[in-house]
């Protein structure tokens, strides 16, 4: 629990709200011109919750299993929570909590049913047009990711994902349409979701399937294809600039945060090193040019990137606005990790802190993390700030009563507003917002469980497709109402 007692107190235009991402939320997998995308193709496992190497493991044989599944295949991404059908129930129900921002994103393979159509899909664009004008009905904001963890599926069959330059331009063309459509809606929007997690899982970020790179390391061609999407983001940014010059956009990353295991310089050094490894990306897109750590680490593992002459002024010219970023836990770094307890985490393992207590899925709750997270971007790039996620997965259930009484929710959130709160009137961080992450239950993107729930609304639907996908508050839904009624001074519950 986080114990500071200092005054709350959050600017007057502050931006509380809720997050999600298309291939979490919206089904309807086939409909209305929709193409695939890499998610559609992901299959429920039941594995460990810190299983992460089997959740992201994907082969060209899994590729073709899910495009030849049938409609008795679990594949959760396919369904989602249905909000393609429920869509003004749930924003009615985000505008009912005080809702200024919902955070979104828009499915690529909604837009251009192939990449490489010509036209966009009017069905599509109409689907988006049609939720935007509902949240502005509420006086929401609409924060748009372009680009959140679904490329379609054509980049892994016919391409080598983002791995292929030829990508850069499909994405252009795909970013344009989505400003000049959807402009006059949209002020705030990212690029590319957690950009720097393609080494991590390179299959959802990146479209990349390992088995496909006999020709060189696998690494190497991560490596390529981080670079063109700092190509397509930064054009992204220009674009957007010069279509919407009062937009603001920003770029969006997982702001993991470690804490040096013990005193001993050795694990001061290794922390210091996974933490400029969760920078790198981040710091081309603010400042335009490559860090000079991330090209000698390249050179020392013998890889060779493929940039184009007019790169570094692309870089220069898409600097973005803001930066945005995911938070929901800490982990310790230690040199040497033999006989440590590890900790599992937001698809990434580290050793366990013994002074943290830890969720249902092993992750360490650290309200103090996100405030200390909070100072280090500030300083670091100098630019605003926007939580665009953070929150709490738990094994929620319906009691006798029909409701979902979750205080274990409302307390993750009191104690990481407090945390807010003092990064801005005691350290001086310029933060823009707020939004929770699975502000509504959604399949989780790590395990692919709709068990493991973030939201503040419950969503009758279980692992396997089964329930009535009725909404439900959780007990949870009027204390973030209260919070946002207060401009996070009441925090009471």
């Amino acid at each position: 629990m986080y114990n500071n007692t200092s005054p709350l107190k959050f600017p007057e235009n502050f931006l509380w709200g809720g997050a999600t991402a298309a291939n979490q939320i919206e089904g309807a997998w086939n409909e209305d011109g929709k193409g695939m995308t890499i998610e559609d193709c992901l299959p429920y496992r039941e594995v460990g919750v810190a299983d992460f190497t089997k959740q992201f493991a994907f082969t060209s044989k899994d590729l073709d299993e899910a495009l030849a599944a049938g409609p008795e295949a679990n594949y959760p991404k396919r369904r989602g929570i249905d909000f393609y059908h429920y869509y003004k129930e749930d924003i009615k129900m985000f505008a009912e909590m005080g809702y200024k921002v919902f955070r979104m994103s828009i499915c690529w393979s909604r837009i251009f049913t192939d990449p490489r159509d010509e036209k966009p899909n009017e069905a599509g664009i109409a689907f988006y047009e049609d939720m935007f004008k509902e949240c502005k009905k509420y006086g929401i904001e609409p924060l748009v990711t372009l680009s959140h963890y679904d490329p379609p599926v054509v980049l892994a069959t016919d391409y080598r994902g983002w791995y292929s330059r030829e990508v850069i331009d499909l994405f252009e063309k795909y970013a344009r349409v989505c400003f000049e459509r959807f402009g006059k809606y949209v002020k705030y929007w990212l690029t590319f979701n957690e950009v720097d997690a393609m080494l991590r899982h390179p299959v959802t970020s990146g479209a990349l399937i390992e088995d496909r790179f006999t020709d060189m390391p696998f690494e190497q061609a991560i490596y390529q294809a981080m670079h063109h999407q700092m190509i397509a983001s930064a054009k992204a940014v220009k674009i957007g600039h010069e279509i919407l010059p009062d937009a603001q956009i920003g770029c969006m990353m997982t702001k993991l945060c470690f804490y040096p295991f013990t005193c001993k310089p050795e694990d001061n050094l290794a922390n210091q090193q996974r933490m400029r490894g969760i920078y790198r990306y981040v710091d081309i897109q603010v400042f335009g040019e490559y860090p000079r750590y991330l090209l000698k680490e390249i050179e020392n593992k013998g890889y060779t990137i493929q940039m184009a002459p007019e790169d570094a002024q692309i870089l220069k010219d898409g600097c973005v606005d803001f930066v945005s970023f995911s938070y929901y836990m800490t982990s310790c770094m230690a040199a040497n990790t033999e006989g440590l307890d590890m900790a599992p985490g937001n698809t990434v393992n580290g050793v366990k802190n013994p002074y943290l207590p830890s969720s249902e899925w092993g992750w360490q709750t650290d309200p103090t993390g996100l405030r200390i997270s909070l100072v280090e971007l500030y300083d670091r790039y100098r630019k605003p700030l926007f939580i665009v996620e953070n929150g709490l997965g738990a094994k929620d259930v319906v009691a006798e009563d029909g409701k979902v009484h979750d205080p274990y929710r409302c307390e993750y959130l009191r104690d990481h507003v407090k945390a807010m709160s003092d990064a801005i009137n005691e350290d001086g961080v310029e933060l823009w917002g707020y939004t929770w992450w699975g502000c509504i239950d959604l399949v989780s993107e790590s395990t692919r469980q709709m068990s493991k729930r973030y939201g503040f609304i419950y969503v009758d639907v279980d692992d396997y497709g089964n329930g009535t996908f009725k909404r439900i508050k959780k007990d949870s839904f009027d204390y973030y109402k209260q919070v946002i009624e207060s401009n996070g001074e009441n925090l009471e519950y």
